[in-house]
């Protein structure tokens, strides 16, 4: 069987859209295979290509394993999964949707926690009012503990979030949550504000390739094709 590069794209909602528009604006028009809900695709004109669609946190995974040669993911999603992502990976360009950022909130009530450095003080006092640590909802488990340890605070423990994370302290679930956020306006209407320096990060939808794949003279050429449509 002759190579196939391998592009994996989200696989539904307005990022999959917004990612199939980002090729045909750049000459390479995606079809999906059979039914529109599908898992793979193709490239018109371009058989070496093959594509699959996979969620976004996937598509992620998928980049470290080296088991797809180029992707559109979030880059919240893909250092999330990875620690050492520049290492990993090539962030080739942002796309320009997507748009979200990874937040410490706590509740509008704690008055005296502006900053990343009151918190362990917080902690401390929690401990020893309720015997127990102060919990911290959220679906980046990775994100927070590196933030975290780079400003000092320890005394915690992460309750992984399945669900709408920002309803977890008015739930009793969490005493706080990183969670992503566009605008801010659903952590303000659950009576989360978001930490004066509690950005973590600012991600949008990025074209990636993975360092891990098996790179071919051939697969390098669709490569660098693909990447020279893409330069501004």
């Amino acid at each position: 069987m002759s190579e196939r590069f391998t592009l994996a794209l989200p696989s539904k909602g307005r990022i999959m859209d917004a990612a199939g528009a980002a090729f045909r604006e750049r000459g390479l028009v995606i079809e999906k295979d059979g039914d529109e809900r599908g898992y793979t695709g193709s490239v018109v004109g371009v058989p070496e290509i093959e594509v699959t669609f996979a969620s976004a946190s996937e598509i992620a995974n998928q980049l470290r394993r080296g088991t797809v040669h180029m992707a559109i993911t979030g880059e919240d999603l893909v250092r999330e999964a990875m620690p050492d992502a520049d290492e990993r990976v090539d962030f080739i360009a942002p796309l320009g949707f997507g748009h979200a950022r990874v937040v410490v909130a706590v509740p509008d009530c704690w008055l005296d926690v502006r900053r990343s450095a009151d918190l362990e003080d917080v902690a401390e006092a929690f401990r020893r009012r309720h015997g127990r640590r102060m919990r911290v909802a959220t679906k980046f488990t990775n994100l927070t503990r590196r933030f975290f340890a780079g400003h000092g605070i320890t005394s915690y423990r992460i309750v992984e979030s399945l669900g709408a994370t920002e309803g977890t302290p008015a739930a009793g679930v969490a005493e706080l949550i990183v969670d992503i956020t566009s605008s801010g306006a659903t952590l303000r209407a659950n009576g989360l504000r978001i930490l004066d320096d509690g950005e973590i990060l600012e991600s949008e939808a990025n074209l990636i390739t993975s360092r891990a794949a098996d790179w071919s003279p051939s697969m390098n050429a669709i490569r660098n094709d693909i990447i020279a449509r893409f330069d501004p």
